[in-house]
């Protein structure tokens, strides 16, 4: 009881339900760990369940997440630029300090940007967001969901593609980013997804549910995937820079989003509250990824996504808290 008398009845009581959404999360990865450290999966297992994240489970979410929501209800824009400018800024911060600070080739420093901006919005934002304010929250979690997976996610490709191709001629250079860009499982099934719903092509149902019960798999095959990759890997290695990137994710860029949100933007209370939230979420899994599919900065992104898993369910709960949540 000491260890709680400490902290605000409010904060204990947001906990619960965050804990309920936080703590399967990491779970998970401790699973993957497990069974790796047992020697139950080999070092292998953790680079063919990526693999099928990437090319299977993902594109099927993608595709049939994005088909479903109409046009018009995506493009909202003062939301889209409260989490984008929160995005925006952050990502050029972390960036920018990387280079100075922890330099490195272009496509480590871009996935050390994701990193530090790559909200966790489809494993956690949906359920948090529909834990705040029921159905009204769902839109703006499948919103952010659907930027990260088709914006957010096409510029970090491109960045990795123009580190894979630099040395070379600016046409060659170009050409190679684009067709990066154009072949990756992801890009393309977001952007069938959305060609889909703007042309209003129905999804038969049973395709629906195949990529249903394949996107349902990404999430809990990603974090197993980390848990595994972190067996024999050190848990404080670079950890000066790891921890700037979770102060980035858990603390800059919900300050961002909030000022853009409640006092430069004008938007529907729940839509604020929702830029924020979905800002101040831990970073996804998809940025072990793509790492991993690249081959670069793989140990300080899972750091990342493993340690800012964790403290948010503190900084969740606080910020519950403030926005008078639980």
């Amino acid at each position: 009881m000491r260890s709680t008398a400490r902290i605000p009845g409010g904060m204990v009581r947001a906990m619960g339900p965050i804990l309920n959404v936080v703590f399967p999360v990491f779970a998970i990865m401790l699973a993957g760990y497990a069974c790796g450290r047992f020697r139950i999966l080999g070092n292998e297992s953790s680079e063919a369940l990526n693999r099928f994240v990437y090319f299977i489970a993902l594109p099927a979410l993608f595709f049939v997440s994005m088909a479903r929501v109409s046009l018009d209800q995506v493009f909202n824009l003062p939301f889209l630029a409260a989490y984008g400018g929160g995005v925006a800024v952050t990502f050029a911060l972390a960036f920018v300090v990387a280079r100075v600070a922890f330099p490195n080739r272009l496509g480590a420093l871009g996935l050390a940007g994701l990193s530090a901006i790559f909200s966790n919005t489809g494993y956690m934002g949906i359920p948090l967001l529909m834990l705040a304010f029921g159905e009204a929250g769902m839109l703006p979690a499948i919103i952010t969901t659907i930027l990260n997976g088709a914006v957010i996610m096409a510029v970090a490709i491109a960045l990795l593609e123009l580190d894979v191709h630099q040395g070379k001629g600016g046409l060659t250079v170009l050409r190679g980013v684009l067709a990066g860009i154009l072949r990756s499982p992801l890009v393309i099934s977001a952007v069938a997804g959305l060609a889909a719903s703007g042309f209003g092509i129905p999804v038969p149902k049973a395709v629906a549910t195949f990529c249903d019960i394949l996107g349902a798999a990404a999430g809990p095959c990603a974090l197993f995937a980390i848990g595994l990759f972190m067996v024999g890997k050190s848990f404080t290695a670079g950890m000066t820079e790891v921890s700037w990137l979770v102060l980035l994710k858990l603390l800059v860029q919900p300050l961002v989003t909030w000022w853009l949100a409640f006092h430069v933007f004008t938007m529907d209370p729940v839509w604020a509250a929702g830029a924020l939230v979905q800002s101040a979420l831990p970073t996804g899994a998809l940025v072990f990824v793509l790492a991993q599919q690249y081959g670069l900065y793989i140990q300080r992104s899972t750091a990342v996504i493993m340690i800012s898993t964790v403290v948010s369910l503190a900084t969740l709960s606080l910020l519950f808290v403030i926005l008078g949540i639980g």
